[in-house]
């Protein structure tokens, strides 16, 4: 049911991406080429990794995750930056299978943090993921940096 991706599965885990950003209501976020993804999971020097969830030898989801580090624990962790799973396929255990497989590698390798960001809206995903002991970080807030102003402040001199 589930399995490491492959440059094989490029195509399908684009299409799936593009599908998250629809659900997520935001589908023009959704910039990156398939050549992207194939140079992140499968370059000179892999960013990224991914698991495939089939259901009848066909891909009814994904989980696309990276290594973070934690000076506190003094250990990697998983960053989980997407998981997904076609409509026609939820409630059919997929989901929970990936991070069952993400959890599988966190304690095999002895990373002792797997986390992940839901948008507040989506109720079905915070019921899911509480029902599996998850617990939101709610004294943190998420800050980013994109277009703009992540140029601004990194032109040279900016910093001066």
């Amino acid at each position: 049911m589930i399995r490491t991706a492959t440059p094989d599965d490029i195509p399908v885990i684009h299409a799936m991406v593009r599908e998250l950003a629809e659900y997520e209501k935001a589908p023009d976020e959704a910039k990156a080429s398939r050549e992207q993804l194939h140079e992140a999971l499968f370059g000179e020097r892999p960013a990224a990794f991914a698991h495939i969830a089939e259901a009848a030898g066909e891909p009814v989801g994904f989980a696309l995750w990276f290594l973070n580090f934690s000076t506190w624990r003094g250990v990697h962790g998983i960053y989980l930056e997407d998981l997904y799973v076609r409509p026609e396929a939820r409630g059919g255990g997929h989901g929970k299978a990936l991070l069952t497989e993400l959890a599988r590698i966190c304690v095999e390798r002895g990373y002792e943090r797997l986390e992940w960001s839901v948008l507040n809206w989506n109720r079905p995903s915070i019921e899911f993921y509480e029902a599996l002991g998850a617990r939101p970080q709610d004294e943190w807030t998420v800050y980013r940096l994109t277009d703009g102003a992540l140029r601004g402040l990194g032109k040279p001199g900016s910093g001066d």
